[in-house]
């Protein structure tokens, strides 16, 4: 363990033997951190929170800390971070309510840019990128792979599902389907992240498959239903419609149009 004579670490949190910290920052009670992971300096980590291996948190950047809704009372409440993340400068990362599940979980090989907001029981899946100050209100769940443009702001309780996109400077007030394309104020959606999903390794087919079901919701006039029940068909073969298709089942604020 490498820890700078300057920092303050809680006689309470665990860390494991390799774990750096750099000069300044302050490691609270019931933070635990995991293998690999490097803290850099004035960096302030607060439990209860748990961070997983590997982990990269730069400088200036707030980790676990109490949520900024007013109804929060002070309750035992958690963050969890998975492992292999990069966070960089100035990141605010709170735990969550009782009110939800009483977790902000943010998954593994993410990487989150300098200044982001993530706020109480957001749910991050892994191979996220957040550009520069982007920010998610409370409650909102990010899916796989998913990438939002620099000053992305989310409003609470939206989803944006696996490996969809948005521009820089978007505002998010509803739900965004998973692969789809989207930029504005507030955004609409433009077309399927086919770039992205190339570079992932998604066939040629798969691709053709959810450029069908895109047009199906987007471009034929139908509403949520009728899209959906003329999706299922196309979903029961190709299983990455089947993904788009749970990420318009489980929409509870609606999605773009």
């Amino acid at each position: 363990m490498r820890i700078h004579p300057t920092a303050l670490i809680d006689a309470s949190a665990i860390l494991a033997d390799d774990v750096e910290v750099g000069a300044y920052s302050l490691v609270g009670a019931e933070v635990e951190i995991g293998a690999g992971s490097k803290i850099e300096s004035h960096v302030v980590v607060k439990g209860p929170t748990r961070i997983g291996a590997n982990n990269h948190i730069f400088q200036f950047s707030s980790v676990g800390e109490a949520c900024q809704d007013l109804k929060y009372k002070g309750e035992a409440t958690r963050l969890e971070i998975g492992d292999n993340n990069i966070i960089r400068e100035g990141c605010t990362l709170h735990r969550g309510t009782v009110q939800d599940a009483g977790i902000t979980r943010i998954g593994s090989h993410n990487l989150i840019m300098a200044n982001v907001h993530i706020a109480h029981d957001c749910v991050v899946g892994d191979n996220v990128i957040v550009a520069n100050n982007a920010a998610l209100a409370g409650h909102v769940h990010v899916g796989h792979y998913a990438i939002l443009g620099g000053f992305t702001a989310v409003h609470q309780f939206c989803r944006l599902g696996a490996h969809c996109m948005t521009g820089a400077g978007s505002v998010v007030l509803k739900d965004i389907p998973a692969y789809v394309m989207a930029n504005g104020n507030s955004v609409s959606p433009h077309g399927m992240n086919t770039e992205g999903l190339k570079r992932r390794g998604f066939s040629d087919e798969s691709i053709r498959s959810l450029r069908l079901a895109y047009k199906i919701i987007y471009r034929q006039g139908n509403t949520l239903e009728q899209a959906l029940a003329q999706l299922q068909e196309l979903a029961s073969v190709h299983p990455e419609v089947a993904v788009l298709v749970a990420s318009l089942q489980t929409s509870t604020r609606g999605i773009i149009r």
